[in-house]
């Protein structure tokens, strides 16, 4: 799944050349509604966390959130995809020939003021970690009424407590915060917590302008590197699955021990 650092990449991408200029095509076989005209302007394209909002000058917002299996590419002209067309799922065209495909997103919507099913979830969103001016003070509020009881691991997956942490970044974290995230949040002290969700901050935003994500040297500390030795301690990294949809989770026994 795209996490936050992913998804503002790609709204950047998506604001320096469609920002401004007009639609002459708009294609998205299965959302519900009218879609925008042609020649209706595209305002702004903004991250939310893990959701990407395409803002029009007829006052509504394309919403899309990938899960495990969207991205959006950028082509010229007649370049060719680089996907199936049958998996597109919006084709926006603007007048200058750039072509943005969103391919294979799950969510798909045109969000306006007077529907707001879809503005409910966004605005139940945490902060954003990857803006520069993201309130730690209200993430960490928002994280200290969850349940207790709650695994930490499952805990910074939550979107409604800080938005753009995912599957690589809890791990990264965790290890980074020598934090076992079986550990339940009723055993972390506040400044724990707090230190954990300036870590994910300093490491999304570290990651936003490269596509290789990196942690520590070399690459990634502990995800998707089970049975490979700890680049800290040289202890073999292990996986588990965590939460009600049996996340992956990785870590270093030696380096996150139980009691930490």
């Amino acid at each position: 799944m795209p996490e936050g650092d992913t998804i503002t990449r790609a709204a950047r991408n998506l604001q320096a050349v469609l920002a401004g200029h007009r639609l002459v095509r708009f294609e998205a076989p299965r959302m519900v509604g009218r879609p925008p005209r042609p020649g209706t302007t595209v305002l702004s394209v903004e991250a939310r966390g893990k959701h990407l909002l395409v803002h029009f000058s007829d006052g509504r917002a394309l919403h899309t959130h990938m899960r495990m299996t969207g991205s959006w590419h950028l082509y010229r002209g007649d370049e060719p995809w680089r996907r199936p067309h049958a998996r597109a799922s919006v084709v926006l065209e603007v007048e200058d020939g750039t072509v943005a495909v969103c391919f294979s997103a799950p969510t798909v919507e045109l969000m306006d003021p007077g529907r707001t099913l879809r503005r409910t979830v966004l605005d139940a969103l945490g902060p954003d970690l990857c803006r520069a001016d993201v309130d730690l003070d209200d993430a960490n509020r928002r994280l200290a009424r969850l349940e207790p009881s709650t695994e930490i691991g499952v805990a910074l997956l939550d979107q409604r407590v800080a938005a753009g942490i995912g599957n690589v970044y809890k791990s990264e974290v965790c290890f980074a915060c020598r934090v076992d995230p079986g550990r339940r949040l009723a055993e972390l002290d506040d400044a724990t917590r707090r230190e954990l969700l300036e870590t994910a901050a300093k490491l999304l935003q570290a990651n936003l302008d490269s596509p290789r994500r990196t942690t520590v040297p070399g690459g990634l500390a502990v995800y998707g590197r089970a049975g490979a030795a700890c680049r800290r301690c040289g202890t073999t990294i292990r996986r588990r699955r965590q939460g009600d949809q049996a996340r992956s989770t990785y870590w270093c026994p030696t380096c996150q021990p139980r009691g930490r």
